[in-house]
């Protein structure tokens, strides 16, 4: 009985002696580390992280004071935890970085340099109150005095703020990242990510994305305010060995000098069952909502709903195409081209701005290539205020199709044909519960599909507008219904259907008191075959 109690009390004493290593608690002062400013603390830094691994782990604290560093390594059972008043300011000599997982980015360009990075790690985060600093605008001063290369390559060599590559649970909490000298943060073929309460600022130089979640798996990013000026929250997959999938994301207020919301440009693995809800995006220079497989990704099971939009160029586009990029050439091959299949973006109100890429503004654009349809997607309640300003001219205007350009808004520039939703190349798209609103009176139809089949419009709100040629107008599409439309204004005709392959166009119950022709043919159709009213 007395050996069975030591026996115990031995256990006992052994799991609370682990239990205190593992939740030690280091600080890099520690460890010589100095808050001036001005003294470089890599190695400080980087011994208190070893000796806090070394122990079992636990939390390596940065106290309140500004500590000026180059890369430092997270490494198993880590959190680095900034205290209020803490600073990690990065320093602006690109050679105290280093690049421990290169890869080449959706431009062509090697990056991948970092301040803070963790490779292959398990259990780590970063936490407090405190802030990460890049300090980019002023390393790229200083590395432009010796790197005589052009921007377009030069830019590469500066450092990511956050780079979290093929880590296991991994909790950022709270904290303040600004102004990286690239991307701000990037997490590759992480699995168990729990983004909570970030704010980022990340702004003054060129390639300064907020997220980007590369090939991860079970993420959620909640209330988190991301300020940035590239992409804000960017889905990719630079490798085709991992899918991004199962992530929930809400809560966020996102502020972009391009997309506020992608999936995609750099796509090889697929994209499946991401929510993304609850957002408010404002003051983006770009796209709202921009969803792109370009190099083979298969995009599907994807929702995006309750999402308000203000001051924001082009609220969304959808994109599927065949740039077909290798970003890890030493480890990949190219991919076939991809699919974009069962999306659905519900519940959103947006206020275009009035200046945008293509001129005069339009809401919504979608586009496969042939050969290669959207499938299944589904547009619901939604409001989109725009500028409106457009001619009978740009009502015809041809839109390239870019089969293996870089997904941009600007790539199917100067314009689009339609002020509301122009999709060409669909199949099984559903518009329902639609409504535009126009500042001035357009002359481009409010709707226009190219290459469809199975087109559905429901219950769409379309504004007042006088001397169209048509509010909708439908080219080469097989199997169409329209039902329970609302159009305020006046045209030629509702619904004006061109194209030899056009056929099984149902015009059902609409409200149109201002508009005398419900439907125009073009010459080479006739009417019993490609109509039923």
């Amino acid at each position: 009985m007395y050996k069975l109690t030591r026996l115990l009390l031995g256990i006992i004493l052994t799991a609370v002696c682990n239990l205190s290593l593992f939740a030690a608690n280091v600080d890099i002062t520690a460890y010589g580390a100095v808050g001036n400013g001005t003294t470089l603390n890599t190695d400080a830094i980087q011994k208190a992280i070893d000796a806090c691994y070394k122990s079992g782990g636990g939390k390596v604290v940065i106290p309140s004071g500004v500590f000026l560093t180059g890369t430092i390594a997270l490494n198993d059972n880590i959190t680095l935890q900034l205290n209020k008043g803490a600073v990690l300011l990065g320093s602006t000599d690109v050679n105290d970085y280093k690049n421990l997982d290169p890869f080449v980015d959706g431009l062509g360009i090697s990056v991948g340099w970092a301040l803070v990075v963790a490779v292959d790690k398990k259990n780590i985060g970063i936490a407090g109150e405190g802030t990460i600093d890049g300090q980019g605008s002023k390393l790229k001063a200083q590395q432009i005095l010796t790197d005589t290369r052009a921007e377009s390559q030069r830019w590469g060599r500066r450092p990511f703020l956050l780079r979290i590559v093929r880590c296991q649970n991994v909790a950022l909490n709270g904290v303040i990242l600004n102004y990286a000298a690239a991307w701000t943060s990037h997490y590759f073929q992480c699995k168990q990510v729990s983004i909570k309460n970030v704010k980022i600022v990340s702004r003054g130089v060129a390639h300064n994305d907020g997220m980007d979640i590369d090939g991860c798996q079970d993420v959620t990013i909640k209330d988190c305010d991301v300020e940035s000026g590239d992409d804000a929250l960017c889905f990719k997959t630079t490798s085709s060995k991992m899918a991004c999938k199962d992530i929930v994301v809400s809560g966020l207020r996102l502020k972009s000098g391009q997309g506020a919301i992608k999936i995609g440009t750099e796509s090889m693995a697929a994209f499946e069952n991401i929510n993304i809800s609850q957002c408010y995006i404002y003051d983006t220079t770009n796209g709202g909502i921009k969803l792109l497989s370009v190099d083979g990704a298969n995009i599907r099971n994807i929702q995006i709903s309750d999402i308000t939009m203000v001051e924001v160029k082009t609220p969304i586009l959808i994109r599927l195409g065949a740039r077909l990029s290798v970003f890890r050439k030493d480890q990949d091959s190219q991919q076939p081209i991809g699919t974009l299949e069962n999306v659905t973006i519900k519940n959103v109100k947006a206020k275009a701005a009035d200046n945008a890429q293509l001129m005069p503004p339009s809401g919504i654009l979608i586009t496969g290539i042939p050969g290669h349809n959207i499938k299944n997607l589904a547009l619901e309640n939604i409001e989109i205020n725009l500028a409106g300003g457009g001619n009978n001219e740009n009502a015809r205007q041809v839109v390239p199709e870019a089969i293996d350009k870089y997904p941009e808004v600007k790539t199917f520039g100067p314009l689009v044909p339609a002020y509301g939703v122009w999709a060409r190349h669909v199949d099984g798209l559903k518009v329902s519960n639609v409504k535009f609103t126009l500042s001035h009176n357009d002359l481009r139809p409010a709707i226009i599909c190219e290459d469809g089949k199975n087109i559905e419009l429901n219950s769409c709100i379309i504004p007042e507008t006088t001397s169209a040629q048509a509010v909708i107008r439908l080219e080469n599409v097989a199997g169409a219904r329209i039902n329970n439309t609302t159009v305020a204004g006046s045209a030629d005709a509702f619904v004006r259907v061109e194209g030899n392959a056009s056929r099984d166009v149902h015009i059902l119950e609409n409200k149109i008191p201002g508009i005398q022709k419900k439907v125009e043919l073009s010459a080479d159709l006739k009417a019993g075959t490609a109509v039923l009213d």
